[in-house]
């Protein structure tokens, strides 16, 4: 693994208790990085925390689709940290496997509810944050299904064509403040999100995939966490592929 300069910084990673927030947690704080994690599971949270070592932990149960607790944690974390120089949104649904004409408008609802409005809820506090700052970055992970869009998955390839839209609106607001916003959209990753969808879905992206195989949760945290350094400084409101050959632009 190669090492990465996060001494001295602080970071929040929404949906941290599992997954890819998980490993992105573990590998900031193994570059030197405070970590605030925000998740909806206490057991799962307490389990995350007892995994960290060498760094301050905080932990947080967070609703991201409710903007008064992400308000109420985002300040929190500031009183635990002093700071925060990175946020990490993780936090996300699959949504059900269902045509459009099928789909139930409440779960369209409630997908758009977490991985949009959620997100821009943490993504409205980090700006305010770390604006004035004159320093921060900003992270979401968007699927590439974002890009491609897949059947039977309408809610979810749209909420997270949402994210690179405003991933790459915010870049560009912050552009000038220090801060830099960027995204990444990986492939299927074996994560417990695969038990929200249908096992003829996961075998079709399994089948969309160049390499032949899924994504590996501590690959999309290495990418992650470099966007998360001071080496990182150039570069805002872009999308990283993390799909194994599937989507290249």
């Amino acid at each position: 693994m190669n090492k990465l300069d996060m001494a001295g910084r602080s970071a929040i990673v929404t949906g941290g208790a599992s997954g890819i927030g998980l490993a992105v947690v573990q590998r900031l704080a193994a570059s030197g990085a405070n970590v605030a994690i925000w998740d909806m599971n206490d057991d799962a949270l307490a389990k995350a925390a007892a995994s960290v070592t060498g760094v301050k932990v905080h932990t947080a149960k967070v609703d991201v689709a409710d903007a008064a607790q992400v308000e109420a944690a985002f300040a929190a974390t500031v009183a635990a940290f002093g700071k925060v120089d990175a946020m990490v949104n993780s936090a996300g649904v699959a949504g059900k496997n269902a045509t459009v004409a099928d789909y139930e408008q409440d779960e369209w609802r409630r997908v758009f509810d977490i991985n949009v409005h959620g997100l821009f809820y943490c993504c409205q506090q980090a700006a305010r944050h770390m604006g004035p700052n004159g320093y921060g970055r900003i992270v979401n992970i968007a699927s590439v299904a974002g890009k491609e869009g897949n059947p039977n998955a309408s809610a979810y390839s749209a909420s997270k064509a949402a994210v690179i839209g405003l991933t790459k609106s915010l870049g560009k607001e912050l552009a000038k403040n220090g801060v830099t916003v960027n995204c990444v959209t990986p492939a299927a990753v074996k994560t417990p999100i695969f038990d929200q969808v249908a096992q003829y879905h996961i075998d079709f992206m399994l089948s969309k995939i160049p390499m032949g195989r899924f994504g590996l949760v501590e690959e999309i945290a290495a990418m992650v966490s470099w966007l998360c350094t001071e080496d990182c400084s150039f570069t805002t409101g872009a999308t990283f592929d993390l799909s194994g050959g599937r989507a290249t632009y």
